[in-house]
């Protein structure tokens, strides 16, 4: 991907070594986390909802991953059991999953995006990029800059985010992730 240009270090080398070899103090990267945290929340708060957080978050998982266990989805979003089958099967009744038999065990049903569900998660991600390009179009161009120059490392956030949620390798290699440093 795209943050592969990411400057090369140890991976196992302990971060506090990488921000005082860039001039960094652990207050800069507290600053980084809050903006972004800040604008995150705001985005998600400003963006009308007709379903709940978990429920689009269960969806863009099964975009990301492809089918799925429930009880794979429930530790991934951190529910019991019980509630992701709710939640599965209210979202089934909406036409956006679907359960099939696997493969590999008939007894177990996976849980996928149907083609509905694949169009509603496309045109979420649509508005919520479309409403973050507005607000980018509204900085001065020198700060534009310097947002595009920071994609590489937000895109390798997002990429440590998602392995940090759901760290089986099955997701990983779904994701194309096993190749990503």
């Amino acid at each position: 991907m795209a943050y592969a240009s990411w400057v090369e270090t140890d991976a196992n080398a302990p971060a506090a070594d990488g921000l005082a070899a860039a001039g960094l103090a652990a207050g800069d990267l507290a600053a980084a986390g809050q903006a972004l945290y800040g604008l995150i929340s705001d985005a998600v708060r400003r963006i009308p909802r007709d379903m709940s957080l978990t429920s689009l978050s269960t969806l863009s998982t099964l975009d990301r991953t492809g089918p799925r266990r429930i009880t794979d989805l429930a530790v991934v979003q951190g529910v019991a059991q019980p509630s992701m089958t709710t939640l599965v099967t209210v979202l089934q009744r909406s036409g956006l999953v679907e359960r099939r038999a696997d493969p590999a065990d008939r007894r177990v049903a996976l849980v996928e995006l149907t083609p509905a569900g694949l169009a509603f998660v496309k045109a979420r991600r649509r508005a919520g990029a479309e409403a973050f390009t507005d607000l980018i179009g509204k900085l001065p161009p020198a700060e534009v800059a310097m947002l595009l120059a920071a994609v590489p490392a937000l895109e390798h956030l997002r990429a440590l985010g998602n392995e940090q949620r759901d760290p089986t390798p099955a997701a990983r290699h779904q994701t194309g992730e096993e190749t990503k440093p």
